[in-house]
């Protein structure tokens, strides 16, 4: 995968050969000078690859390539090709789109003097007039202390701004232990009925006093095996203890759905249009997430793989969760899908052409040092930082401070050519008088008296 045996490679050094195995009582093979130097080093060397790998992402984005593969995003096709979560898809897509108009950060990015991380917060807030002050600002900044610094950046430049105080914005997630986390951004209204919302669900499950449900809660652990039957988990989401189930189904109203390795068994299929028992099984199986490969969109409809006109029938295994983008394109484009069991599915092209769900990524044909033409050390990656504090105060003056400047430079220069240069003098009114009061109570002053030394 990597060339060690090429001379002044990275990884030459730190690797044992291959018939020795490596022995945690042994002796260190490469000095920890000489490892620290050789981690910076790769860093310096991702850096720059990572800005290669941007600036063609972002000129395959501006060329919409993704939308030969029948993508709805860029970031979509990102995420499916590339092997990534939709979040990080997202963000490489913006930061790419960003650097196109962003040269100076893009050079220094190159040249592996700003790492990802540090160019990630800088397309926050950078424009093209003032990305030069800002790279310069970032050299020395840590990582940590340039978010925080494009945090406040971005907090003081929407101080003013309608917009931003009226935005809303709601973010959930799943947590590795099943907890629910998520923040939210509303106007002050919107906001305390949500939180008056909120209360009333927290008293609602804190229960009356001395009631025994009150030691039971959704953040039970839920024991056992996932295969379990007695396992429940809330629809799309994360699983449920049996006490928590059994809780909830003393006053819920309960809908069945029978499983055997995986397959939902005893549904209807009568009709055409798939009933409510249908729909809740696709969901289950689909985890209601569109199936075309790289969509995961949830907003879905019930596609028939072999249609209701040419002798299909309304079953779960000829019924497929595709959203209404993907459902258009299969109509249209003659897409062909075909049930692979137990619950998959395989998708083609129209010339028979298959998409995989999951495309493996090709092999490196070379090491990382020749994906780019950057001169990188081992201390090309280090800032020149030595410990000190951020004055976060200090920096946002200046970098506004700054700005201020470059605008009343410009707007010097968009002035008269013949007032170029002039010096502009404002005097009271009563100058002249202040002038001559201060000659008359200020005490005279006579030179130094030269006194001839006789020799």
């Amino acid at each position: 995968m990597f060339d060690t045996d090429r001379p002044g490679s990275v990884f030459a050094a730190a690797m044992p050969p291959a018939d020795v195995a490596a022995s945690p009582a042994g002796p260190a093979r490469v000095p920890l000078e000489r490892l620290e130097a050789q981690i910076c080093e790769l860093a310096g060397h991702l850096a720059a690859a990572t800005c290669r790998f941007l600036v063609l992402l972002g000129d395959f984005d501006a060329r919409q390539g993704w939308a030969s593969w029948e993508m709805t995003s860029c970031a979509q096709w990102l995420s499916w090709k590339c092997q990534m979560s939709s979040g990080t898809a997202r963000e490489h897509v913006r930061v790419a789109r960003a650097l196109r108009d962003l040269p100076v950060i893009r050079a220094r990015f190159a040249a592996a003097r700003l790492s990802y991380a540090k160019v990630r917060a800088l397309t926050r807030i950078a424009t093209p007039a003032t990305e030069a002050d800002l790279a310069e600002l970032a050299g020395p900044m840590t990582g940590n202390q340039l978010e925080r610094f494009a945090r406040a950046h971005r907090q003081v430049t929407r101080a003013d701004d309608a917009e931003a105080r009226v935005r809303r914005r709601l973010v959930w997630r799943f947590e590795e232990d099943g907890s629910l986390s998520g923040t939210f951004r509303l106007p002050p209204l919107a906001g305390a009925v949500l939180l008056q919302a909120l209360r009333a669900a927290c008293d609602d499950l804190a229960g009356p006093a001395g009631d025994p449900r009150g030691d039971v809660s959704a953040e039970t652990p839920a024991r056992g095996d996932p295969a379990d039957p007695a396992r429940c988990h809330v629809e799309d989401g994360s699983a449920l203890s049996v006490s928590t189930a059994q809780m909830l189904s003393c006053t819920a109203a309960l809908s069945w759905m029978r499983h055997d390795r995986g397959a939902v068994l005893a549904l209807g299929r009568r009709r055409r249009k798939p009933n409510a028992a249908i729909r809740r099984a696709a969901r289950e199986r689909d985890n209601c997430r569109c199936r075309f490969p790289g969509c995961e969109s949830r907003r879905v409809d019930l596609h028939h793989i072999q249609h209701w006109i040419n002798g299909g029938r309304t079953d779960l295994e000829n019924l497929v969760s595709l959203c209404p983008y993907h459902h258009k394109l299969v109509h249209d484009r003659g897409y062909l899908i075909a049930a692979a069991p137990p619950g998959g599915f395989a998708f083609y092209q129209p010339d028979g052409t298959p998409l995989p769900a999951y495309p493996p990524l090709p092999e490196p044909d070379g090491p990382i040092d020749q994906c780019h033409d950057a001169a990188i050390t081992p201390d090309t990656i280090i800032p020149p930082w030595y410990g000190e504090r951020l004055d976060l105060d200090h920096a946002i003056w200046v970098c506004f401070a700054n700005a201020r400047t470059r605008e009343d430079r410009e707007q010097d220069r968009n002035d008269d050519p013949a007032d170029w240069g002039r010096v502009m003098v404002y005097e009271p009114e009563d100058c002249d008088d202040l002038i001559h009061q201060y000659l008359e109570q200020a005490p005279r002053r006579t030179g130094p008296t030269l006194v001839p030394i006789q020799v």
